[in-house]
């Protein structure tokens, strides 16, 4: 009888842990899906007009490369959290337009520490290129870091590393926004040491977290005082010299 009774509460205790993971399981899900940001219409649609680059809506990424087809260099770009990828295709237009092809990635969930693929996941969108150079957006930038071994260059985006780069002779680019209240200056100051003494850190005077996509606002940061059209030239200019 008594062990009838231990069966049973065994039972029920075995099936409420099973319903508990379900429900967190699926409340993570459901996180990860509500609230993405969107891509800007404007911006977006102005890049998918551009004659001087193709755009690809390829398995590996979005995949942006300039119509002449004279590409050597590529760069792979992960999302910030819960952001569109097609919000980085209107900043990042002039980087191909000036000769690097570029492959926005899709994280898996919209969460790039959820998505455990390696850079040549993303690299075999265009297998012509050689030299690669890896790249990231907030927590997107915090995956590219951890990535960055496979790459020969990385960029970052109002990001910084959790990963320790400080003894690699990898090229680093890293930019952050004076207006940013999320990856503020500071923050990404006090992260410096895990980078490479070489390392290129560049603040953009007046561009907030959100400046270095085109998505709106965004909860916690700051306000930008510089122009959308400023921000896709200075990113341009920044981006294509430190990759040529």
């Amino acid at each position: 009888m008594h062990e009838k009774r231990r069966r049973r509460i065994m039972a029920r205790v075995g099936w409420g842990i099973l319903i508990l993971i379900v429900l967190l399981l699926g409340g993570v899900l459901a996180w990860t899906q509500i609230g993405v940001m969107a891509a800007e219409k404007t911006p977006l649609t102005s890049a998918l007009d551009n004659p001087h680059i193709t755009i690809e809506d390829a398995p590996e990424g979005i995949v942006l490369s300039p119509t002449d087809g004279d590409s050597e260099i590529g760069l792979v770009l992960i999302p910030g959290a819960k952001v569109d990828p097609w919000a980085y295709v209107a900043i990042l237009q002039g980087v191909a337009e000036e000769g690097t092809t570029v492959v926005i990635t899709r994280p898996w969930l919209n969460l790039a520490f959820f998505d455990l693929r390696g850079l040549d996941a993303f690299t075999s969108a265009a297998p012509e290129i050689d030299s690669w150079g890896v790249g990231g957006h907030s927590l997107g930038g915090v995956r590219a870091c951890q990535l960055a071994a496979d790459a020969e260059a990385l960029v970052l985006f109002g990001s910084y590393c959790a990963t320790d780069l400080s003894a690699t002779d990898l090229d680093v680019l890293s930019l952050a926004g004076s207006e940013d209240g999320l990856s503020t200056p500071a923050k990404i100051a006090d992260a410096r040491h895990l980078l490479p003494e070489s390392a290129e850190l560049i603040e953009i005077d007046g561009a907030s977290h959100a400046s270095f996509g085109d998505y709106g606002s965004q909860a916690g940061d700051g306000t930008p005082t510089i122009s959308e059209d400023e921000m896709h030239a200075i990113v341009t200019d920044l981006v294509s010299s430190f990759l040529n």
